[in-house]
């Protein structure tokens, strides 16, 4: 099988071709039978269960088929993919951060990279913060970015060319709604194929053997939320009323003071028939990355080859992040590890509905085309930040998170 090349992206992103798809087979960790848990989502009236379960035509049939990791989800965990690359020195490409370690109350929450932000480089976490010593968004560097549209999108492919890729909407920017919004090239979903949804059980034994208390016994809330609880009252926490709030706060039921609020004592065992499990015959990873809608990115003032050499760039961090992503396995949540059956794979869709052109990559190749198309990139004259952009939380972001953080160690945690 050919190796992708550089060459061969470029002239696949210049109009040899509509997508790049990866299509990766995987079995659960346990084995093939062995029982993955899905993402579960508020239930429909009367849902039998919490999984996202339908129906599909799959080549000439019909199958069952649950949602295992969302093209949402998928899209968090190509972008920590890249920032491994990136962290690791192996991928070089502008990488926006907030460093919160420069103020002692919020240290704790480190470097919040444009990989993690949730609205990307449109986050109001980078709206809130400072770039040399000025509201990002009223620095020239803010303002080229509010500025960004489709129609040219040079501002965003110098400082957040993954933004580009993954999508965004500048909907918290001076513009509000009317933001910029940029299409989402890079889609990806993992399902379970022919599901089965399952049951579990689940149950506790109190080593200590706490089992009531007599009516007349109540552990109360402690004032101290530190503490948790106490049976002195005098110690106890008071609602709006004054009165002692009974363990769990604020609770008023018949069982209030009870062990169990307190999570002591046993629990009965009981089967869940809502967020069992799933047993699949297999799980399938669809990864595509659209060149029809990276040729729509245009580059204002740049010329044909400029603007290619961009999308070339582009979509080598797409192929990055699907070889990344491979690398850095498919552990999706607790009891859902998944083992893939082979390594990436790649093939250019053309247009004219003829078998696809499959292609090997792996870390070495990806990591050589995205160096090559950068360097294009720039030799044409687009070239992205190669320094450093580094901001810090603004004093009013600062107070709001240790505004919140204090209202959150004052209440109990939630069962």
């Amino acid at each position: 099988m050919p190796e992708l090349t550089f060459e061969k992206l470029s002239e696949a992103v210049a109009g040899g071709a509509v997508a790049l798809r990866a299509k990766t087979t995987l079995q659960p960790a346990g084995g093939e039978g062995d029982k993955v848990f899905p993402p579960t989502y508020a239930p429909e009236a009367r849902a039998e269960h919490k999984y996202a379960v339908e129906e599909r035509q799959v080549s000439d049939k019909s199958s069952v088929v649950v949602l295992l990791d969302s093209v949402a989800s998928q899209a968090n965990r190509a972008e920590l993919a890249l920032l491994e690359g990136w962290r690791s020195k192996e991928l070089s490409f502008p990488v926006p951060y907030v460093d919160f370690t420069v103020d002692e109350d919020v240290k704790d929450v480190g470097e919040l990279t444009v990989l993690e932000a949730p609205h990307r480089l449109a986050d109001a976490i980078f709206r809130d913060s400072l770039l040399d010593d000025t509201l990002f968004r009223l620095s020239d560097m803010g303002q080229a970015i509010t500025d960004a549209t489709p129609r040219d999108a040079t501002a965003l492919f110098r400082y957040s060319p993954t933004a580009l890729l993954f999508g965004q909407w500048d909907s918290t920017g001076p513009k509000g709604g009317l933001g910029s919004k940029f299409q989402r090239a890079y889609v990806s979903e993992i399902v379970g194929m022919d599901a089965v949804v399952g049951r579990k059980v689940s149950s506790r034994i109190d080593p200590l053997q706490i089992e009531k208390l007599n009516p007349d016994e109540k552990a109360f809330n402690h004032e101290d939320p530190r503490q948790v609880w106490t049976f002195d009252q005098a110690e106890a926490a008071k609602d709006t009323k004054g009165k002692a709030e009974s363990a769990s706060r604020g609770s008023d039921s018949g069982e209030a003071g009870q062990p169990s609020k307190i999570n002591h004592g046993n629990i009965a065992p009981s089967i869940d028939a809502q967020s069992g499990g799933v047993t699949i015959s297999r799980a399938v990873q669809t990864t595509v990355i659209s060149l029809a809608a990276l040729r729509r990115l245009r580059f204002s003032g740049q010329g044909r080859d400029a603007e290619s050499a961009a999308r070339t760039a582009i979509a080598a961090l797409g192929v990055a992040a699907i070889v990344y992503q491979y690398q850095i396995d498919y552990d999706l949540r607790s009891r859902c590890l998944l083992i893939p059956e082979h390594a990436p794979r790649l093939e250019l869709v053309g247009r004219d509905g003829s078998a696809p052109e499959t292609v090997d990559v792996d870390r070495s190749v990806a990591q050589d085309i995205l160096a090559r198309a950068a360097e294009r990139a720039a030799q044409t004259g687009l070239g992205w930040e190669t320094d450093e952009i580094r901001l810090v939380p603004a004093p009013k972001l600062v107070e709001l998170i240790k505004r919140s953080r204090k209202v959150a160690a004052a209440e109990p945690p939630t069962e």
